[in-house]
């Protein structure tokens, strides 16, 4: 078993760069279109003000259930993993006109993989081991 965890993450990425390579194509056959509509690094900023928004409500769900420190890291994390490769295939199968939805996909996706690997290093920041996820004080009764 311990192997399987060591070959997750060289599997994660050549997953990632199989996926990627695979709509390179379809890029750049439809590179006009990208630019005549919207630019898909456009849609970048909006992918990673979700992943921060995400993280703020994570945050916020733990506080409020007063959740150990690994139950609100997981609630953080989970929120902001959308696993957007699942949603992969019913991109492809979209007819042509709308083939770059998937470009769209692989886009979230790649911009999802690098917030991760910046939550691994910022989450355990915000949320130090030790002792649970404080809520704010109740106020006291007059």
């Amino acid at each position: 078993m311990a192997g399987a965890g060591t070959l997750m993450v060289p599997l994660m990425v050549a997953t990632l760069v199989t996926v990627v390579a695979s709509q390179i194509p379809e890029l750049d056959d439809n590179l006009a279109d990208l630019v005549g509509l919207v630019p898909f690094v456009g849609l970048v900023p909006f992918y990673v003000l979700f992943l921060l928004v995400v993280a703020g409500a994570g945050l916020a769900v733990a506080r409020l259930f007063r959740l150990d420190v690994p139950a609100s890291r997981a609630i953080v994390f989970t929120g902001a993993t959308r696993n957007s490769l699942v949603v992969l295939p019913l991109a492809l199968a979209l007819p042509d006109h709308l083939a770059l939805a998937a470009v769209a996909v692989v886009t979230q996706t790649l911009v999802e993989f690098v917030g991760m690997a910046a939550y691994v290093r910022v989450v355990p920041r915000l949320l130090p081991t030790g002792g649970r996820v404080s809520a704010a004080p109740a106020p006291r009764p007059p």
